[in-house]
């Protein structure tokens, strides 16, 4: 847990994408903020989607003008914007304008009270593990940022890759079937926790390293330290990378995919009585009904 935040006074908004409908929401939290004296600023292509003009600036003016960045929609938009926001290190907000999410924890009914709670201080910003990698192709590296997790997975349904890892250099596994999932903490209840793997408590530094599908039963889901650097490479067929199931990147035979901890983790913003077993119980419906 980080320390708080000294200024509160300007908030750059991103808005979930292709949900025009959701102007009205924003515009009655905007005005929330502005009574609460902090200036909104909206990213371009967000305001676009909504027709809105004022305090419309382009995303990375917003991120270093802003003192802070409001994810507005799902865990998938907070994704997103915690991913191209990264090299700013700006806490971000995420208000949801849905289910309550994992990431986006903030009911739209609570934001006049989570703002109160932000300008009086009681509030933390939790730090979350990072992933920081590059496909290494002809001696150039094309490199990425990933806040759920990395997938190694087949091209084509009809076939099955082998994946050969390395933590440190050394050989340790060669995977045969559908995948690998490589997934920080955060990423342990997406599709990590769909193919079999882990919960791990999100402010963990680990690497969870889950087979999908894997075509042997000793196959099963390894913990990794957060310092360790993990090499995988598909010795023969090409594989399709994707990056918190947002971008994707093919890699060939004698490409190499390397993966190791950012130095400086992504930076959420929440209340102080937020609960993550709380969240846990409410979204996988844990414990006795009756």
């Amino acid at each position: 847990m980080k320390k708080r935040l000294i200024d509160l006074k300007i908030a750059g908004f991103t808005i979930k994408p292709n949900a025009p409908e959701i102007a009205q929401i924003f515009n009655d939290i905007k005005d929330i903020f502005e009574t609460h004296g902090i200036k909104v600023l909206l990213s371009a292509s967000s305001a676009k989607m909504i027709g809105q003009t004022d305090g419309v600036m382009k995303f990375d003016e917003m991120c270093q003008e802003a003192d802070f960045l409001v994810s507005l929609g799902g865990d998938g938009t907070l994704l997103s914007l915690v991913r191209k926001s990264y090299k700013y290190h700006k806490p971000v907000f995420g208000i949801n304008a849905g289910n309550l999410g994992f990431l986006a924890d903030i009911k739209i009914e609570e934001v006049n009270e989570c703002v109160l709670n932000l300008l009086k201080g009681a509030y933390r910003i939790d730090e979350r593990m990072m992933i920081e990698g590059y496909i290494l192709r002809d001696g150039k590296k094309e490199a990425f940022y990933a806040f759920n997790d990395v997938v190694i997975t087949r091209p084509t349904i009809s076939k099955m890759v082998k994946i050969d890892a390395l933590i440190d250099g050394i050989w340790f596994n060669t995977y045969r079937g559908d995948g690998l999932i490589i997934s920080t903490p955060t990423g342990s209840t997406a599709y990590n926790l769909a193919a079999g793997g882990p919960i791990i408590y999100p402010l963990t530094k680990a690497f969870i390293m889950t087979p999908i599908s894997a075509h042997s039963l000793t196959q099963r889901p390894l913990v990794v330290p957060f310092d360790f650097t993990i090499t995988l490479k598909s010795p023969k067929d090409t594989v399709v990378i994707m990056i918190d199931g947002q971008d994707d990147y093919e890699m060939y035979s004698g490409d190499a995919l390397v993966i190791k901890g950012a130095t400086i983790g992504a930076r959420l913003i929440h209340q102080k009585e937020q609960n993550y077993f709380a969240v846990l119980k409410e979204k996988l419906s844990w414990g006795d009904k009756e």
